[in-house]
């Protein structure tokens, strides 16, 4: 289902996107950023690429130069900010609107150029409000933005713990919060709550297709 793309994001140097495209598109497509840890390869980031290709919203994933380089320490927020908003722009030929969708630091990262790309929403796996070792991460940049914004986060989530979630939504215009119960950062949860990995993911896909309809 996805078309393999080539984006280049600075003068000699390309990333590797997969393109998901409906047959009927709708009049939004979404760009998925993966988090810190792993590519547009995992199964977290395709399988909801082709879920909303289904649903008909063109979808997009690419990797980082840090992921396409094959190393493990992710760019300066400034390179990954430039390769960001090139993969926004180049989805941006396909389809109207553009919602920048991310898991984690992908997420963040959207968050910080959606005002220079124009986007029409902004979507949140599991976004990082507290840095890894306890550090609190501003949101000023939210709070100036207008546009549709989605929280979805797990009620276990160390990174983004429900007190600073209910703070972010209070302080940031046009913003709601989609609770996984059990969920983690990686909004997996726990085998006594009787849902396999796929069965919460369909859970996610249904609560953004629902939002994205709102748009």
């Amino acid at each position: 289902m996805a078309r393999p793309l080539r984006i280049e994001w600075r003068p000699g140097s390309k990333v590797t996107a997969q393109l998901s495209m409906p047959r009927r598109p709708r009049g939004v497509g979404v760009l998925l950023a993966h988090g810190a840890g792993a590519g547009q390869s995992s199964w977290f980031m395709t399988t909801v690429r082709n879920a909303l290709a289904r649903a008909g919203y063109p979808a997009m994933t690419f990797d980082y130069p840090y992921i396409e380089e094959g190393r493990r320490r992710p760019d300066h927020a400034t390179k990954l900010m430039e390769c960001h908003t090139a993969a926004a722009r180049r989805l941006g030929t396909y389809v109207p609107r553009v919602v920048l969708g991310g898991k984690s630091m992908g997420g963040r990262i959207g968050s910080h150029i959606a005002a220079d790309v124009g986007a029409a929403g902004l979507l949140f796996y599991g976004y990082p409000l507290v840095a890894i070792g306890g550090k609190v991460r501003p949101l000023d940049h939210l709070a100036s933005l207008e546009i549709p914004k989605l929280f979805v986060a797990g009620t276990r989530d160390q990174m983004s713990p429900l007190p600073r979630l209910r703070r972010a939504i209070s302080v940031t215009p046009n913003a709601e919060a989609a609770l996984i119960d059990g969920g983690d950062h990686s909004l997996k949860v726990p085998k006594s709550a009787g849902l396999s990995p796929a069965e919460v993911l369909d859970g996610v896909i249904h609560i953004t297709t629902d939002w994205l309809e709102r748009l």
